[in-house]
């Protein structure tokens, strides 16, 4: 089972971000928020809030122990790009169009027995001899 939360359209380019988000894959949930905490990127800050969304959201199940979540998934996307009417002059006397990139942020918390449990159901490849 697992809790997700996602911003999209958010105003920064999915190369920046990327980074931020392989610090955090597969840790505890509140492991990863003190990683981000302390981080410096601006990405950080934006996934911070995506995994307080998520947190909310599996803390409407009674069932679920949040402190023993961990990030089950985490990835960027590219979003939609912004075309600005005015362009930059650049070198030789050429112009170029302002392209401000946008990123949709995907977070899936899961539970880490529950991740043990799917590997151990599949079953191990035979050798035939």
């Amino acid at each position: 089972m697992g809790f997700q939360a996602s911003h999209k359209y958010a105003r920064i380019s999915a190369r920046k971000v990327r980074p931020v988000a392989d610090l955090v894959r597969g840790k505890n949930v509140n492991r990863a928020l003190e990683i981000l905490e302390f981080n410096p990127r601006r990405g950080a800050y934006l996934f911070k809030m995506v995994i307080k969304s998520a947190l909310a959201n599996a803390s409407q199940d009674s069932a679920v122990n949040v402190n023993q979540l961990v990030v089950d998934k985490i990835y960027v996307n590219d979003g939609p790009l912004l075309h600005r009417p005015l362009g930059r002059f650049v070198a030789r006397g050429r112009w170029h169009p302002i392209r401000k990139r946008t990123s949709h942020l995907h977070v899936v918390l899961g539970d880490p027995a529950g991740n043990k449990a799917d590997a151990d159901s599949q079953p191990a490849a035979e050798e035939n001899a």
